[in-house]
This record gives C-alpha cells, sequence and structure tokens, in this order.
C-alpha cells in the first residue's frame, strides 16, 4: 500500500523537452529550482493527487537482455547511491526523454525529476525518484486594473489538477527492477513513456495475481455462471470468490474451487475457460500464489452487488456472509403471472 501524504519533496530539477521530429530541442537548467513552502504545497498535489487516485499497479525496470542495461535503471541507481548527484542525473533523464520524442504526436513539455524522501510504501519509509511531466497547455483569463475599468488578458499555463505524465521509482527490490509506479493521461502516446522511455514490464507479483485471478473470476461469473445458472448465482459466485481471498493467506486453486463453486458440473467449465481465456490475464499457468489483502479489499469495494430486474427492480445483495442469500432469498416462477419472482425473508426493515 502506498501512502504520499508524509513525502517530501527534496530537491526539483526542471528542464523542457522538445518533439525531435519537429526540430524541437531541449533547454537544460543549470541549477536545481529553488522551493518555497507555497510552491512545494500546489507541486505535491499536482504530482502526487493522480497516484493516490489510481490503483496501483506496479511496474519494474526492464531490459531484453539484463536490467543492468536499461538506461533509466542505471541513472536511479545512481542517484539513490548519490543523491547530491541528482540534478546532473536529472539532465540525463531530460535528454534520455528528448531522444525518445520522435514521433510527431508527441508534444513538448517541461520534465519534472524530483529527490522524495519519507514515501510510505506497505507501512516502510523509502526514499524515492518522481519524473513528471507536462504536455497541454490551456488558456486561462486575468485581469488588470485600468482607469475604470478591469481589462482581461488571456494567457496559456498549465492545469495543476491534471497531470500529463508520471512516475515514482522506489528504492525498494533493486534486484528485481525496483517497484515503479506510472500514470499517463494521455492514450495516444503509450508506447512512448511506458516503453521507450522508462523500459518497464509489469510487476507480477501478490498485488498483480491477486487482481488478475479476481478479475478473471468477475468475467467467469458473467460469460459462464450467469448463462448456466442466473443473476443471484452470478453475484453470489464473486461474494464466494472475494471472500475465499479475504480469509486465506495463500491461494491453492483446487481448495478455491472446491469452496466456491456450488455447482461441481461447473468446475471443468472453469479450467476450460482459464485455458481459454488465462493468458489474457497472465495466470494460465498460476495455481498457487500470495494473496494481497489490500487488493481484495479493492476488488470488493468495485464488486455490484444487484440484481437488476426488468420491472424496474433492484435487489442489492450486500452482504460479507454469502451464506446470508441462500437463506433468506429465493427464486422461483410463478405459473399464473408467467412470471419469476424472488422471496425475500427479513425480521424488520431498517432505517435508513
Amino acid at each position: 500500500m502506498l501512502n504520499l501524504y508524509p513525502t517530501h519533496i527534496e530537491s526539483l530539477s526542471i528542464h523542457r523537452v522538445g518533439n525531435k521530429s519537429r526540430n524541437e530541442g531541449v533547454f537544460l537548467s543549470e541549477v536545481p529550482y529553488t522551493l518555497n513552502d507555497e510552491i512545494t504545497g500546489l507541486l505535491k498535489e499536482y504530482f502526487f493527487k493522480p497516484f493516490r487516485e489510481k490503483e496501483e499497479n506496479y511496474y519494474r525496470f526492464d531490459n531484453e537482455v539484463d536490467v543492468e542495461f536499461n538506461e533509466l535503471f542505471k541513472i536511479a541507481s545512481e542517484i539513490f547511491e548519490n543523491p547530491a548527484s541528482i540534478h546532473m542525473q536529472s539532465k540525463k533523464i531530460a535528454t534520455l526523454l528528448f531522444d525518445q520524442s520522435n514521433h510527431p504526436h508527441i508534444k513538448s513539455g517541461e520534465v519534472y525529476v524530483t529527490l522524495l524522501s519519507d514515501v510510505m510504501v506497505d507501512n516502510k519509509k523509502a526514499n524515492a525518484i518522481g519524473i513528471f511531466k507536462s504536455e497541454m497547455k490551456h488558456s486561462f483569463l486575468q485581469f488588470e486594473e485600468k482607469p475604470g475599468l478591469l481589462e482581461i488578458l488571456v494567457q496559456e499555463g498549465i492545469n495543476i489538477n491534471k497531470l500529463d505524465k508520471g512516475c515514482i521509482i522506489l528504492n525498494v527490490n533493486k534486484e528485481e527492477g525496483y517497484k515503479i509506479l506510472s500514470v499517463d493521461s494521455n492514450r495516444y502516446d503509450t508506447k512512448y513513456w511506458l516503453e521507450n522511455f522508462l523500459g518497464v514490464d509489469v510487476l507480477t507479483d501478490e498485488n498483480f495475481f491477486t487482481k488478475k485471478y479476481l478479475k478473471f473470476c468477475q468475467d467467469f461469473a458473467k460469460d459462464v455462471v450467469l448463462p448456466a445458472e442466473d443473476k443471484k448465482e452470478e453475484v453470489m459466485f464473486m461474494n464466494r470468490a472475494v471472500n475465499h481471498f479475504a480469509k486465506n493467506n495463500e491461494f491453492e486453486e483446487t481448495a478455491f474451487l472446491n469452496e466456491v463453486l456450488d455447482n461441481p458440473d461447473l468446475i471443468p467449465e472453469f479450467k476450460h475457460y482459464k485455458v481459454e481465456r488465462g493468458p489474457k490475464y497472465s495466470i494460465e499457468d498460476v495455481s498457487n500464489f500470495p494473496i494481497a489483502n489490500k487488493a481484495v479489499s479493492d476488488v470488493r469495494k468495485k464488486m455490484k452487488n444487484v440484481i437488476q430486474l426488468d420491472t424496474n427492480i433492484q435487489i442489492k445483495m450486500d452482504f460479507i456472509n454469502p451464506e446470508s442469500a441462500e437463506k433468506f432469498v429465493e427464486k422461483g416462477w410463478d405459473e399464473e403471472k408467467q412470471m419469476y419472482y424472488y422471496l425475500v425473508y427479513f425480521n424488520k426493515e431498517q432505517k435508513g
């Protein structure tokens, strides 16, 4: 789990990177920017807000030969070994980004390189390097007092509520290529940022496998359980699946299937679905892994335990304990009305 609220910006270097294919140059600042409390507060919100709002999907530096050949990995390692060198290294980072800015779609912009301290990762402090880029310029109005009127001045600037691109390189797991978080608000040039510049690959840890396996289960519920059973059983299957993850530290597929699939006929269907669809989720060869509790909580928050009926009625099954639905919700068929019905048992209505 990442917590950026106690994080400090120790240094800031700002450069401008143009588009190489349009013969735009690169401007490298000679000295770091001198921070004050007001600027620091604004920049922390600008830099960190997207990472607080985004799911924690970690990456790691990669190279087809060895991670030591990844240029940004080498620069990051030098900064962590000698933090005082960060401004000099920031020039290398800006130059590296400029070298990759050769597609016509890539926009010029400012590059901010920061040294961060007190980043909380899984309740442990770590230092980090932040690399952020602003690209999109927005028009805004300024006003100047003149005798008898206010003059409107149209200017262009950066919207500090929306960061265009950014990454945080955590000084954790160096041997595996560090742990890296990335955001990219502009989808027209994703290869440029993730692949060409950062040179990263997905970090396949317990967080990754927990999220991917539960997403796979959600799609299995929709594609297989719903057609074979009904909406109630689709919802119940996912409740049982998430609860199984929540109460176990290790995932073992056979135990999982025996517990969450009420209908044994669906077990071979699940295995067949995994053979067909597993590669899409990178779980085709995965049947055992440690469970990440934070990832389970994230999935549970997004689950929609709702049965939507064509009579404009919704039944929301909000249980931590899925056995409640088995006891208190029944589905049947009314011959006279030629319609399905749900029978719901309760003791008293809750006051909302």
